[in-house]
């Protein structure tokens, strides 16, 4: 994840401490995403746990998951993310939000906001969720018709309200693709009209529906623009002393892009921010985040469910994860990594780190080039290919 509100404040303000610095022996704990449940009460295209309003067997119950919360926390791990499916679908989530808080979590719900109303405001409120992320993945028909449910989208910004109303920390989370990308500046605005204080753009990433609605991914030209006007909304804030926050997630490329936007229009900043980006090291992917799954399978991310590098109800989290980790997981924590076509020649792989494996992986090779990287041959430095003058050939 790039926080860019994050650096482009350490360049406004150069007091501030800059937080999320790859640690020098390479492995911290890591950043939680918990799938708690799989069902869901939608069914979004680009869902990558493939979620249904269904009920899924074999998940942890009430008493496994609070164990893997003591686990989670010895082991190291402070930030925690709960998601689904629709974790607000469990009877027991308030239960272990709050055993998360009282053993010290940072704890976030991430949720499609559609079943938060008047009936259980309250106990969203005094569940003291650090930040609670509500996905908006478009204007009203756009939205409704990726997430596969007419009313989503008044549903999910009547959530937003209640929760600004009491105080809550919100984010709107949106996906970008073909369909939403004329949409940008509408959903910042809405940003703006209901005081919502984060805004996570994510790049669409090849796993579970998504891997079907790769189709739908924004082209690389309509990334770039999507990008800089995050940019520009971001640092446009930071000079005006609002304190919201601009990130995005899955494709490092965005972290080049933010340092030649810099670069073009804060170019004292270049420098400093090139050894930031260099610090925070790009893609973390099965070292600075994890995910757990409803069953208790434990992968590198939530894009990989593909692959399982241990069950917490099998072994420890601190086992599988830090003292004894699986071939993959020491693959993905070198850095720069091992990778192959262009990112092996980019010059900012230090940056990047590789970007997203598994888009990668779903275009047949885990260890080739990202399909995603929107960056030029020469913006990456391979050298431009050599052009031979063509030679009028006079007929015989």
């Amino acid at each position: 994840m790039l926080r860019i509100s994050h650096y482009l404040r350490a360049l406004a303000r150069p007091t501030l401490p800059v937080l999320g610095a790859r640690s020098a022996g390479g492995t911290r704990p890591p950043v939680v995403i918990w799938n708690l449940l799989r069902r869901c009460n939608l069914t979004c295209k680009h869902c990558y746990a493939t979620s249904a309003d269904s009920e899924f067997r074999d998940e942890l119950d009430t008493d496994e998951a609070l164990q893997v919360i003591d686990d989670l926390h010895e082991a190291g791990v402070r930030v925690l993310i709960l998601s689904g499916g629709e974790p607000l679908l469990r009877d027991d989530i308030f239960e272990l939000s709050a055993h998360a808080r009282e053993k010290g979590f940072f704890v976030a719900l991430s949720t499609n906001g559609t079943l938060i109303d008047e009936r259980n405001i309250e106990q969203v409120a005094a569940a003291q969720y650090d930040y609670v992320g509500i996905s908006i993945d478009g204007l009203e028909a756009v939205h409704d018709e990726w997430r596969q449910l007419q009313g989503s989208f008044v549903a999910s910004m009547h959530a937003i309200d209640l929760c600004r109303q009491h105080g809550i920390r919100v984010g709107l989370r949106t996906t970008l693709t073909q369909n939403n990308y004329p949409q940008l500046p509408a959903l910042l605005a809405l940003m703006r009209e209901h005081d919502v204080q984060k805004f996570y753009l994510s790049h669409l990433n090849y796993s579970g529906r998504g891997k079907r609605s790769r189709k739908a991914d924004a082209h690389h030209q309509m990334t770039r623009d999507a990008m800089r006007q995050l940019f520009e909304q971001a640092w446009d804030d930071v000079q005006n002393g609002r304190e919201t926050d601009f990130v995005s997630g899955n494709n490092d490329a965005d972290a080049i892009l933010l340092l030649q936007w810099v670069e073009e229009r804060l170019p004292q900043h270049r420098d400093r921010l090139e050894q930031m980006l260099r610090a925070w090291g790009g893609n973390a992917s099965g070292n600075g985040i994890a995910n757990i799954d409803n069953i208790g399978d434990v992968h590198p991310d939530t894009y990989w469910w593909q692959h399982t590098v241990g069950n917490v109800r099998r072994q420890s989290f601190r086992k599988l994860w830090l003292d004894e980790p699986e071939p993959l997981l020491r693959e993905l924590r070198q850095h720069p990594r091992a990778v192959g076509g262009r990112c092996a020649e980019c010059r900012w792989l230090p940056i990047c780190n590789g970007n997203t494996r598994t888009r990668a992986w779903a275009a047949g090779d885990l260890w080739a080039e990202d399909p995603g990287c929107y960056l030029s041959d020469e913006e990456i430095g391979l050298p431009l290919p050599v052009r031979i003058p063509s030679v009028e050939i006079s007929a015989l």
